[in-house]
This record gives C-alpha cells, sequence and structure tokens, in this order.
C-alpha cells in the first residue's frame, strides 16, 4: 500500500514537473533576431523633385484618392469585394490561421473514448493469459467462449520539455503573418495594375480625341486642295498626299481601339467582372502627377508588405532550426488509461468492473544514419536562403523607388520640353498651310510639316501617360500606405484590415 502511495506521488510529482516545463521551459534552437539589411540615407534620385507637403499623405487603403479621380475610386473599391486573386490569397491566409491552431494543438494530451464487445474462445493451453485490463486469467477458464465488454477512456501525452511545439507554433504563425502580408501584396498589386491600366486607357482616348480632332482638319485640307485641284492650281499629286494623309491618321485611329479594348477587358478581369459585362466611357486624360510623399529610406522596410512576407518568412525558417535540434533531444511522455471491463453487460459499469492505468516514458533515438544532423543541417540552409532572398527583396525595393523618382523627375523635365516642341510644330504648320495658300510653298512641305506635329503632340500624351504610370509605380514601390505595424505580433495574427469576399 506504501509502494503505490509512493509510486501515486511520484507519477504526480512528474506529470506537473512535465506541465511546467512543458510552457515555461527552454527551447532549444536560436531565438529570431531580425538579420541586417543595408539601407541607405537619402533617396539618390530625389533631385529637385518636387516633394509633398507634410500635410499631404497617402491614406491607407485608399492610397489612389491621391490622384482626385471619382472614376478611379469607384473601380478602385470594387477590388476588395470581387477580384479572385485576392480573395484567393485571403483563403490561403485562413489557411495559415488554422495552421496555428493545428501546432497548438499539440500542446495538449490527446483523448480517446470508446466501447468494444468481444466474444472470445481462449486456448486450453494458454496458462496465464490476461485480460484486455491487465486481470490474470486462471486455467480454468482455458478452452471456453466468454464475453469482454470494455468501455475504455486513454490518454497520451507527449510533453514539449525541449521546446519542439513551441518552435513549430513560433514558425507557424509567423507564416501565417507572412501570409497576412501576403494578402496586402496582392491587394497592392492589384489596385496598382487598376491604376496603371486605367491612366493607360485614359491616355489613349487622350490620343483617339487628338487623332479625331486632326483627321477633322485633314478632311478640311482635302477638301481644301480637291478645290485647289479644280481650280488649276494644285496638281493631283497635292490631292493624292492628302488623302494618303487622311487615310493613314484614319487608320491610327481606328488601331487604337485594339489596345483600348484590351485594357478594358483587363480591368475588367481585375475586377472580378467578366469582360462582356464591362465597359468604360471614354474620357480624355487631363491629370498630372500629384505631390508624393516618399518619406525616408529606412521607413521602406516597414511600408511594403513583400518585405514583410520575406522578413515573416525568416522567422519561420528560424522557428524550424528550433524544431529540428529539438530531435535531438528525449521525448516524454505521460500514458493513463481508465474505465470500465466485464465478461457481462449487467455488472459492466459496476465498481469491481473498473480498471486504471497510468505512466510516463522516455525514449530516445540511437542510430538512424544521421537524419537528424541533416535535417538540422537543411533547417539552417533554408533559414539562409530565407535571410538572401530578404535582403535581396530590399535592394529591389530601393531600386524600384530610385527607378520611378528618376521617372518622375526626368519625365516632367521631358514634359517641358515637349511642349515647346509641340507649340513650335503647330506655328511651323500654320506658317508653311499659309504659304502653301499663297502659292510659295508646295503640299508635300506642308504633308511633312503636319505629320510633325501630330507626332509631336501624340508624343506629348504619351509622355503625360507614362508620368501618371510612374506616380503609381512610385506609390506601389512605397507600399500604398501600408505600414508593418497592422501585422499582429502574437500567436495567432489578426485578419488584414479589408479581406475579399
Amino acid at each position: 500500500m506504501r509502494m503505490r502511495s509512493v509510486w501515486s506521488n511520484l507519477v504526480l510529482v512528474l506529470i506537473v514537473t512535465a506541465m511546467i516545463s512543458s510552457f515555461t521551459g527552454c527551447a532549444v534552437g536560436p531565438d529570431y533576431v531580425r538579420p541586417s539589411a543595408e539601407t541607405p540615407e537619402a533617396y539618390k534620385e530625389i533631385g529637385n523633385w518636387k516633394q509633398a507637403e507634410p500635410k499631404d499623405h497617402l491614406t491607407r487603403g485608399t492610397w489612389w484618392e491621391i490622384f482626385n479621380d471619382p472614376e478611379l475610386n469607384a473601380l478602385e473599391e470594387q477590388v476588395n469585394i470581387s477580384n479572385q486573386n485576392l480573395a484567393a490569397a485571403e483563403a490561403q491566409f485562413r489557411q495559415a490561421l488554422a495552421l496555428v491552431d493545428v501546432a497548438r494543438a499539440a500542446y495538449f494530451p490527446t483523448v480517446t473514448a470508446g466501447a468494444s464487445a468481444t466474444r472470445s474462445l481462449r486456448s486450453s493451453n494458454a496458462l496465464g493469459s490476461t485480460t484486455r485490463s491487465g486481470t490474470a486469467t486462471t486455467s480454468s477458464s482455458s478452452g471456453h467462449t466468454f464475453n469482454d465488454y470494455l468501455a475504455p477512456l486513454t490518454a497520451s501525452w507527449a510533453i514539449d520539455v525541449w521546446g519542439r511545439v513551441r518552435r513549430q507554433v513560433e514558425s507557424s504563425a509567423a507564416s501565417a503573418q507572412a501570409s497576412a502580408a501576403t494578402v496586402e501584396s496582392v491587394r497592392l498589386l492589384t489596385q496598382a495594375q487598376v491604376a496603371q491600366n486605367y491612366f493607360q486607357l485614359r491616355m489613349l482616348d487622350a490620343q483617339k480625341k487628338l487623332l479625331d480632332e486632326t483627321i477633322t482638319a485633314y478632311q478640311t485640307n482635302l477638301k481644301l486642295t480637291q478645290n485647289r485641284y479644280a481650280s488649276g492650281i494644285a496638281s493631283r499629286a497635292d490631292v493624292l498626299l492628302a488623302e494618303t494623309q487622311l487615310k493613314s491618321t484614319q487608320a491610327q485611329s481606328i488601331d487604337i481601339g485594339v489596345q483600348r479594348a484590351q485594357l478594358e477587358h483587363s480591368i475588367a478581369v481585375l475586377l472580378g467582372k467578366p469582360a462582356s459585362v464591362f465597359s468604360l466611357p471614354a474620357m480624355p486624360l487631363t491629370a498630372l502627377p500629384p505631390a508624393i510623399p516618399v518619406g525616408v529610406p529606412s521607413e521602406l522596410l516597414e511600408r511594403r508588405p513583400d518585405i514583410a512576407v520575406a522578413e515573416r518568412n525568416m522567422a519561420a525558417a528560424n522557428a524550424q532550426i528550433g524544431v529540428a535540434k529539438a530531435a535531438f533531444f528525449p521525448t516524454v511522455t505521460l500514458n493513463g488509461s481508465v474505465g470500465y471491463e466485464s465478461t457481462d453487460t449487467s455488472n459492466w459499469f459496476t465498481w469491481p468492473s473498473r480498471f486504471w492505468s497510468l505512466g510516463a516514458g522516455i525514449s530516445e533515438v540511437v542510430y538512424e544514419g544521421g537524419l537528424r544532423r541533416a535535417q538540422t543541417a537543411a533547417a539552417r540552409a533554408a533559414y539562409d536562403a530565407t535571410v538572401a532572398s530578404y535582403r535581396q527583396t530590399v535592394l529591389t525595393a530601393f531600386q524600384q523607388v530610385e527607378d520611378n523618382l528618376a521617372a518622375l523627375r526626368i519625365l516632367e523635365g521631358e514634359a517641358d520640353v515637349q511642349r515647346g516642341a509641340v507649340m513650335a510644330a503647330e506655328q511651323n504648320v500654320t506658317v508653311l498651310t499659309n504659304q502653301y495658300k499663297a502659292g510659295t510653298a508646295n503640299y508635300l512641305a506642308v504633308i511633312v510639316v503636319q505629320a510633325q506635329a501630330l507626332s509631336n503632340e501624340i508624343t506629348a500624351v504619351s509622355i503625360q501617360g507614362r508620368r501618371m504610370a510612374a506616380a503609381v509605380n512610385l506609390i506601389q514601390a512605397l507600399g500604398g500606405g501600408w505600414n508593418a505595424s497592422e501585422l499582429a505580433v502574437e500567436e495567432r495574427p489578426s485578419r488584414p484590415s479589408a479581406k475579399a469576399d
């Protein structure tokens, strides 16, 4: 009786010790510290580019409002609702959250319950046989059939003494945070694509308007040339030149419809709508790039969701090193069972039919052919790969900011020069047209300067569209107003601020 008491106390102490070590004990493997990444002190390409005023800022979640375009605002608001890539990313985030719970479940014991009924014939030559509950049978029961009714409740618990489960939960939580940042990265990419396609479409509308106005002017020129030919003042060649110029310009105007239709269809898909039911009315581009708050380079690491994805992947990979190292240590388990067993249903659930067992075990792998060492090396290599990926993502982020800062600054200067070229070309057209009417210039010279004027006007519109595209790209490169503080830091990350339905 005293030995039973000692054993019970020993098991109780072991259970309590295991529980304490499971939740508060050490965890093998390196604790995560974010690796360094080279960060410049200032953006090189800002130059004399106009900076935003302190009151200007990118609104979190609705950065496109900086363009003050109601039509664009309406399109962007539909991205969160219907875009299927965003819906897939959000579903993957919910899957990642569930995997955190899967990992956390290993903190707790596994308990099973059941019931069974068995009819058996025991061998007459089997002595010392035992029942399921561990009670020895007598030889008199051998050679007879008997019933065995069993209703057990069993529990098994692998104690997390070395932190394997804690590291796995840490890894899963970091992966879930990376998945949350991926949702924001997909959202930002989709929103930027909508804005890019929208401004590109509006640029085509502006070119179409320019071409249509030019066609009207060319029709007037053709009529003038035909009248001069009828009066014997102009040659047949002048009429053919005017007709060629008109038809080629009409062909240019028609050709714009192909690219415009494709952009319209692309926007429809980004909004999660069939291309057949979506259309945008023509509206020429008139907007200029707004002043965009750039901030300082050190802020970029917290403003880009793709950098957050790479950083959280590092944390997850670092925790996996601890998971691999925990395999070098013994496994401690607690096992227990309790229930009722009887050979007759009439006394199955009576007190004498009860049985119970409680035990603890420890095991260690003695030889596995270098498996654990290889798994640890693989985990360390995987972590090193995520560090390199993180640093490459940071480098790419700074490149994209510098690219678009340079584009905005240079295109602004190019636009100023191009406006001068347009004005000069228009004046040249006026001068030569008057000379042609006066008979001092041939029509070929008029055709040449008109083509130059049209080309310069189309180039000016194209530069305007490129400036708007660079503005969108810069906002995307800066993270679109997002901040890493929106990611939860606890074991179970919160949902992204706005999810796809």
